[in-house]
């Protein structure tokens, strides 16, 4: 079996994978504080809890945007599975081109999710990532990772607001009865919700009229189900698409 882990600043999703199958997957709170020791023992509970045998385990990839994380998981994955993990950008060929300035500058996650979307769709692509920071990156239809954009998360631009304006209360996120908030909680969500989804739709619109033909629109993180439920810009949601593509980068470095 192959352990696929993606760190990123808020969450972290980790799955196993029997061939091409996902068996099974969890998304946790990225913990900054653990050490190898604690991360391998909360691991190994889980395979425990989730009836699986953590010594199936041969074999593991990491994707890290956090990268204090990456040589304790490295650790850990030697010590608690008995293998040497393959990480994302510690020359990896992912196999796909990228026209980045300098692309060792491209986040993991973002290339991560580059080969995934690509590999699904085999067409020009838009892919929003909405994690910590929402990204949105840009795929041509000869298969070249071209950029993007980077915006802070909702999450992020909620929590700010709430530490720099004293008078405004920390609210969840959630759609308000009408986008003329008639309370000051649902003014704020209707600002958040319908600020985002402009946001959202500009930034696609701008990348589509710079690609060639017919682009796809692909949304994946914790909160992709949510806005596409919320507007017609995007065609697909796939909350997992990072762990395909850390499956599909390790079976091409695997077999080169």
């Amino acid at each position: 079996m192959l352990l696929v882990i993606d760190v990123g600043n808020t969450n972290t999703v980790l799955g196993v994978y029997d061939g091409e199958e996902l068996v099974r997957h969890w998304r946790l709170q990225t913990h900054h504080g653990r050490t190898s020791d604690e991360h391998g023992i909360f691991l190994r509970q889980l395979f425990e809890l989730s009836g699986l045998d953590a010594t199936a385990v041969k074999s593991a990839i990491i994707s890290c945007v956090v990268p204090p994380m990456e040589g304790l998981l490295v650790t850990m994955i030697g010590d608690y599975f008995a293998c040497q993990p393959l990480v994302v950008g510690q020359d990896i060929d992912a196999g796909i081109p990228v026209l980045y300035d300098k692309p060792s500058q491209v986040g993991a996650d973002r290339l991560v999710n580059a080969v995934a979307a690509w590999e699904r769709c085999q067409s020009a692509l838009v892919v929003v990532d909405f994690g910590t920071a929402t990204t949105f990156d840009a795929i041509s239809h000869r298969r070249e990772y071209l950029g993007g954009a980077i915006c802070p998360g909702i999450t992020v631009s909620s929590e700010a607001l709430f530490r720099a304006a004293s008078m405004l209360p920390r609210v969840e996120l959630a759609k308000p009865p009408s986008v003329i908030g008639q309370t000051t909680v649902h003014s704020i969500q209707a600002g958040l919700l319908y600020g985002y989804i402009g946001q959202i739709r500009e930034v696609v619109r701008q990348m589509k009229k710079e690609l060639e033909g017919p682009v796809e629109v692909l949304a994946t993180g914790g909160l992709a189900r949510f806005f596409a439920d919320e507007t017609d810009i995007i065609d697909t949601v796939d909350e997992l698409l990072t762990l395909e593509g850390l499956r599909l980068i390790f079976e091409r470095a695997d077999l080169g």
